[in-house]
């Protein structure tokens, strides 16, 4: 790829293939590997690297759409839905041979109209809240399946939603699907069996039964506080831009929109030419920093659409086309940008808009 935009997302595919093997190592042979690259790889494009992919038998994606764009990107093996679908994207499914998860009446129905089969992996609701059959309703849903003989059933899955924070509740819900799988083992060979995303694959080895599906823990990123103390990860990403700008302000001075800052000395100011199009949050105004020359530097102003300000009065010799950090792994984390903005990584880091260039290293 040809990049000549200064603000770019580093995408570093060793430190990809360095978690894998760590998540793989945490849950040892007999386990299998789902990767989750769902929007966009969680923003790092990885779902675009088909030499990435063709290392899993099977990859798990939130929405038909992205399915179709890694099918029709020359992936072969088998790809997974985890939220049932929609009845208007059936044909879709069923043209890209795409494994879907459900749990609802009427869009069995629907699936039981066609001709063409369709395999499916049956949600288990536990606790989450969102969606799934009653586990109480196993036995009942499968042979409401069982009746529609396109449609092929394939796995049992479930979501944790407290893996991080709740070992009981956790343990009740592992405890509730336990019993599902147990009924469905009597109606149906399951191919799949799968309850652990990032959490349940750090906290409850219980959980994993012959599949686990990791999502950012497989970016190199905390799923929760106590991550790193539990596996050893590699940041995957760094997002950089340059200094494109340079002036010196006398005190009193009003920086960006709004006069939100107003310069209390004679002050040093770069401009660094990403804002909150390219999905870096409006919320680090005044209160955000970036790494220039290994040194922090204050953003002052409000963070424009396509740009912000920094204070680089404190760090010697700045020059435009320096590179500039907003999170390096290192000095800055993605954790601290994100708790600095009132979010979490997870959406930091998927919110990196499209036109920030992902440049693949290693």
């Amino acid at each position: 790829m040809d990049v000549t935009r200064p603000t770019v997302m580093e995408v570093d595919l060793s430190a990809f293939r360095y978690n894998v093997k760590q998540i793989k190592d945490k849950v040892g042979k007999g386990v299998g590997i789902m990767p989750v690259i769902k929007a966009e790889g969680y923003g790092t494009y990885i779902n675009r690297r088909q030499d990435l992919l063709n290392e899993f038998d099977i990859v798990a994606v939130a929405t038909v759409d992205e399915a179709c764009y890694i099918r029709k990107n020359g992936y072969q093996k088998e790809i997974f839905v985890l939220n049932q679908p929609y009845k208007d994207e059936i044909n879709k499914i069923i043209e890209n041979n795409i494994s879907i998860g459900i749990s609802s009446n009427s869009f069995l129905e629907e699936l039981g109209k066609r001709d063409e089969k369709i395999k499916v992996h049956i949600e288990i609701g536990t606790g989450m809240g969102r969606t799934g059959i009653n586990p109480a309703r196993t036995t009942e849903y499968i042979n409401k399946v069982k009746e529609y003989s396109n449609v092929i059933i394939e796995g049992i899955y479930t979501h944790l939603s407290s893996a991080d924070i709740d070992i009981e509740y956790t343990s009740k819900q592992l405890a509730s699907f336990e019993r599902a799988v147990n009924d469905a083992k009597e109606l149906v060979d399951l191919k799949y069996i799968h309850s652990s995303a990032s959490n349940g694959i750090l906290n409850f080895p219980n959980s994993y039964y012959n599949l686990v599906r990791p999502g950012i823990i497989l970016y190199g990123y905390e799923s929760y506080e106590e991550t790193k103390n539990k596996i050893s990860l590699k940041p995957v990403c760094k997002l950089k831009s340059k200094v494109t700008f340079l002036k010196e302000v006398a005190e009193n001075t009003s920086i960006g929109y709004s006069r939100s800052y107003i310069t209390t000395k004679k002050t040093k100011v770069a401009t660094i030419p990403i804002g909150y199009a390219d999905g870096l949050k409006r919320s680090l105004s005044n209160k955000g920093y970036v790494l220039i020359k290994d040194k922090k530097a204050p953003i002052i102003g409000n963070v424009c659409m396509d740009s912000f300000m920094a204070d680089v009065t404190d760090i010697d010799d700045v020059n435009v086309g320096d590179d500039v950090y907003v999170w390096d792994n290192d000095n800055i984390t993605l954790e601290e940008v994100s708790a600095l903005a009132g979010t979490i990584n997870y959406e930091m880091i998927c919110t990196i808009s499209a036109r920030v260039p992902r440049v693949f290293i290693n």
